[in-house]
């Protein structure tokens, strides 16, 4: 079962340097930071100048957007591919986050992770998912600590019951099953968020997935 969201909190410093452990040991570079300041921070002082990073991107992440790090890319980009920009077609959004796939840099998330240091994922596009797979040279996940959970399947299970409709809702316009209760209904709406999952078990190459997390409550 996984934990109510209400009662996770901050985690104490072993509990951070245990995790950190355990996503080396995975080949993930990891960052603790204390707050969505700190990963800031981390993110423009400690990682950025140590990337090439002229093409940077992006996927939707309510934490990553919370540190305010995309306003920073978009000023040291010589090529910023803006995956949502409100003023293109969807078509041409779709296009974007094609060639995103190719950023030297892709900024996203993640929907939950395990004790074992494992990534959880589930994408309605899929272009997320794409990128933390194969694509980007660098990517960057910011992640809260309300997105621990204690294995694969209660990792799931916070993703389809509780990340996916509260994902649906935030988006203006959709009307699958679970914006109107709340709840996952494996729906077949055509606008099913629920499309791709993907389990991360390790970074390859070393190092190319880099994780700040944050002691904090942050996104979905």
């Amino acid at each position: 079962m996984i934990i109510s969201e209400s009662k996770r909190g901050q985690l104490e410093n072993a509990e951070l340097l245990t995790l950190k452990k355990v996503f080396e040991k995975n080949n993930f570079e990891c960052y603790l930071a204390k707050n969505k300041e700190d990963a800031y921070r981390i993110f423009t002082l400690d990682i950025f100048p140590n990337i090439s990073a002229d093409v940077i991107s992006y996927a939707d992440s309510q934490t990553m957007m919370a540190t305010g790090v995309l306003d920073f890319c978009r000023e040291q980009a010589s090529v910023f591919i803006d995956t949502f920009d409100p003023k293109l077609s969807f078509r041409d959004q779709i296009y974007n986050r094609k060639k995103a796939l190719l950023a030297d840099l892709f900024l996203t998330g993640t929907n939950a992770f395990t004790a074992k240091g494992q990534l959880v994922n589930l994408d309605m596009v899929g272009n997320r998912t794409a990128a933390l797979t194969f694509g980007p040279r660098n990517v960057v996940l910011f992640i809260g600590v309300n997105k621990q959970t204690p294995d694969l399947d209660s990792a799931m299970e916070r993703v389809q019951k509780y990340a996916a409709p509260r994902n649906a809702t935030r988006h203006q316009g959709f009307n699958t099953p679970c914006v109107k209760t709340g709840e996952c209904h494996d729906c077949n709406s055509p606008q099913r968020l629920c499309n791709t999952w993907t389990i991360t078990e390790k970074s390859f190459p070393k190092g190319r997935i880099k994780i700040i997390l944050i002691n904090q409550e942050l996104g979905i």
